[in-house]
C-alpha cells in the first residue's frame, strides 16, 4: 500500500491523475467585519491588512457576517492576541444567541503572538453573524480573523429489507409505495425478524420505513430498544420512525416482533452517523403544516402529532436557551417543536419590545437550524382580556409574520390564557389578529386561546360547546387547551376528548403538577392525558424547559447556562418523565 501511495503521488505531480481537493474553512478578516474600536496594524503577525482593537469596555466587540451553504454545525476558529497578563473573557454569539458565555481569551505572552480559539455552533443556511463581545472593562483581546466551516452532513447508508436476513417472513410487492424491489411481510408471530449487516459503528440513528394497515400497534425490538409502529391508515401508506442505538464493529441491525401479531411491513432501514440524518428532522419530513378536518396535517395531507417543550418566560430564563440546550432538545430529547413563551407583562415585552422581539426572532432561527417547529406564544395572562394588549399584538405579529413568512416551520399562538372575559370577547380579538397575520403569512397555522385559562371554559363552569357553536370564522386555525394533571381531573380530560372530535385542538401547555407548576407529580393522570392525545393525534408542548425552582421545570436549579443538558443527570422527575415520552418514535406518514 505504501508503494501505491507513492506512485499515486507521482502521477498526480505529473498531471496523470487528478488531485483531490481538501476542504478548507473560509476566512473572514476582522478589517472587513464590524469593529466598535479601530482597525490597527501596529502588532506584527496578523493576517490580512489589520486586526480589530475593540473598545476597552464591557460590550466592546467585533462582529462578522459569514455564509453557510447549508444549515448544520459549524467549526469556528477565532484568532486573537492578548499581550496583557490577564484573561479578557468575551461572550461569543452566533445569530444573537450566546454559544459561549464569558469564554476565556487568555494571555498569549505578547501582542505579536497570535493563537486560535476553536468552537462549534449550529448555523443556518445562508447569512449568519458571529460576535465576540468583551465582558469586562478591558474589552476583548485583539481579534484578527474568523475561520468558518460547516461540517459535512451525516454519513448515511440505506439497507433494503428484502436484501437482509429474514426470519419468519416473506418478501412481497403487492402494496404500492415501497422502495427497492419489495418489502418484508413479517409472519404473525413473536420473534419474526429482519436482520441487516451494516458498516457503521458507534452512535447512530436508525430510520425504519414501514406500513401498518391495521389499527393496532405492531411494536418491534430494534437492537433491544422497543419501538412502536402504529397504524398508518393503509398498507399503501408508508411512514418512518427514528431510534438511536449504539453499534459495535460487525454488528447487525435486528428488528424483531414482540407480539403475536408480528411486525409491520418493513420497507428499508437507513443508518446515519453524525447526528440527525438528512431529511429526517420533523420539519424536513412534514414540511408546511395545515389543518385538515379536526387534525394537524403534514405536506402529505396526513394527520400528525407534534410533541415538544415550552420555554419559560424569556425575561427570566433566556439563558436556558443556548446552543447546547437547544441541541439537546432537538437531538437528545428528539423534540418536534419548541414553544417560545414571550410574556407581555411581568417584566416582559411591554418593557422592551425591541429586545423581546429580537429574542423571538433568534429562537425561531435556532429552531429552524435544528429542524424543529417553532410555536410563537404571545404569553398574555394578567390582564386576562387579550384586547388589553391588542395594539402591541398587532405590532409584534406584523413583524414576526413578515420576517418568517417564507419558513414552513412557524406556528402562531396569539393568546396564551384568556381569563375573566367571555368567549365572544376572546373571539373578537382572535378575528382581528388573524387578519394581521394573514396579511403577511397566508399559510401558517394559527392557534387560538380559549376561555378560562385555555380550559375550553371548563374552569369557569362552561363547556367546549360555546366554541363549537360559535367558532372563529377562519381557516387553518386550531384551539388551545392547557391542563395540569394534579389539578385538572376527569372533567377536563373528558372535555378535551369531546372537543377534539369536533374542532382542531392543540395542547400548548401542560404539567404533571398542580396549576401552579409546582407540587407533587401526578404521572398516572398525566399518562391518561398523553394516551388520549396520542389516540386523537393532538399535538402538545410541556411546561417548561428551564431550571426554575418549581417541580414543573425540566432541569435542576443551576443547570443553566452551563448544562449539561443531554441525558438525565440534571433533570427533575418531571423532566425525566416527559423526556422519555418525547423521545419515543414519531409516526409521520409520508404517503
Amino acid at each position: 500500500m505504501r508503494r501505491l501511495s507513492i506512485l499515486a503521488a507521482c502521477l498526480v505531480a505529473l498531471g496523470l491523475l487528478p488531485s483531490v481537493a481538501q476542504a478548507a474553512p473560509t476566512r473572514y478578516e476582522a478589517e472587513n467585519a464590524t469593529c466598535d474600536g479601530t482597525i490597527d496594524s501596529n502588532h506584527a503577525g496578523f493576517s490580512g491588512t489589520g486586526f480589530c482593537n475593540a473598545t476597552n469596555a464591557v460590550g466592546g466587540f467585533a462582529q462578522w457576517t459569514v455564509t453557510a451553504a447549508s444549515a448544520g454545525t459549524a467549526t469556528i476558529g477565532i484568532r486573537y492576541a492578548n499581550g496583557s497578563t490577564a484573561n479578557r473573557p468575551a461572550d461569543i454569539s452566533v445569530n444573537g444567541a450566546v454559544v459561549q458565555a464569558a469564554s476565556a481569551f487568555n494571555p498569549t505572552g505578547a501582542w505579536t503572538t497570535w493563537v486560535t480559539k476553536t468552537l462549534t455552533a449550529p448555523v443556518n443556511a445562508g447569512s449568519n453573524t458571529i460576535r465576540v463581545a468583551g465582558t469586562t472593562a478591558n474589552g476583548p483581546a485583539n481579534l484578527d480573523f474568523v475561520d468558518f466551516e460547516v461540517g459535512a452532513p451525516p454519513a448515511t447508508n440505506e439497507y433494503q429489507a428484502e436484501n437482509c436476513v429474514i426470519t419468519s417472513g416473506v418478501v412481497e410487492s403487492n402494496h404500492a409505495g415501497f422502495t427497492g424491489t419489495g418489502f418484508v411481510n413479517y409472519d404473525n408471530a413473536v420473534g419474526s425478524a429482519v436482520a441487516c449487516a451494516v458498516t457503521q459503528t458507534g452512535s447512530v440513528t436508525l430510520t425504519l420505513r414501514y406500513a401498518n394497515g391495521t389499527t393496532t400497534n405492531r411494536p418491534l425490538s430494534v437492537n433491544g430498544v422497543t419501538v412502536n409502529f402504529p397504524g398508518t391508515g393503509a398498507w399503501t401508506t408508508w411512514a418512518e420512525v427514528n431510534v438511536s442505538v449504539t453499534l459495535s464493529a460487525g454488528a447487525t441491525v435486528r428488528a424483531s416482533a414482540t407480539t403475536a401479531a408480528g411486525g409491520p411491513n418493513l420497507d428499508r432501514i437507513r443508518v446515519s452517523t453524525g447526528g440527525q440524518p438528512p431529511g429526517t428532522t420533523p420539519v424536513a419530513i412534514n414540511g408546511q403544516l395545515h389543518v385538515c378536518g379536526t387534525k394537524l396535517c403534514n405536506r402529505f395531507n396526513q394527520p400528525i402529532q407534534l410533541r415538544g417543550m415550552s420555554t419559560h418566560g424569556l425575561q427570566w430564563y433566556y439563558q436556558c436557551l443556548n446552543a447546547a440546550s437547544l441541541d439537546a432538545l432537538a437531538n437528545d430529547w428528539n423534540a418536534d417543536i419548541i414553544r417560545i413563551s414571550m410574556y407581555i407583562q411581568e417584566d416582559g415585552y411591554e418593557t422592551d419590545p425591541r429586545l423581546f422581539t429580537d429574542r423571538v426572532h433568534n429562537l425561531i432561527e435556532q429552531a429552524t437550524a435544528r429542524g424543529m417547529y417553532a410555536l410563537v406564544d404571545w404569553h398574555m395572562l394578567d390582564p386576562g382580556d387579550p384586547n388589553f394588549n391588542l395594539a402591541r399584538a398587532r405590532t409584534f405579529f406584523t413583524e414576526i409574520a413578515n420576517r418568517h413568512k417564507d419558513k414552513v416551520n412557524v406556528l402562531y399562538e396569539v393568546a396564551n390564557e384568556p381569563n375573566g372575559v367571555s368567549w365572544a370577547t376572546i373571539r373578537n380579538y382572535h378575528n382581528q389578529i388573524i387578519t394581521v397575520i394573514r396579511a403577511e403569512d397566508p399559510d401558517s397555522v394559527i392557534l387560538l386561546g380559549t376561555r378560562a385559562w385555555s380550559s375550553l371554559g371548563v374552569s369557569d363552569g362552561a363547556t367546549e360547546t360555546e366554541i363549537i357553536n360559535n367558532p372563529v370564522s377562519a381557516s387553518n386555525v386550531m384551539y388551545t387547551f392547557h391542563f395540569y394533571a394534579a389539578s385538572h381531573g376527569a372533567e377536563y380530560l373528558n372535555a378535551l376528548s369531546r372537543a377534539a372530535d369536533q374542532i382542531p385542538m392543540f395542547v400548548t401547555e401542560f404539567g404533571t403538577q398542580t396549576f401552579t407548576g409546582d407540587g407533587g407529580n401526578d404521572f398516572t393522570r398525566s399518562q391518561q392525558y398523553l394516551d388520549l392525545m396520542a389516540s386523537k393525534k393532538i399535538g402538545w408542548t410541556s411546561w417548561n424547559y428551564s431550571d426554575d425552582m418549581r417541580s414543573g421545570a425540566a432541569f435542576t436549579q443551576g443547570t443553566c447556562p452551563g448544562g449539561p443538558f443531554a441525558g438525565t443527570g440534571r433533570l427533575k422527575p418531571a423532566g425525566v418523565w416527559v423526556r422519555d415520552r418525547i423521545r419515543s418514535a414519531d409516526n409521520f406518514p409520508t404517503g
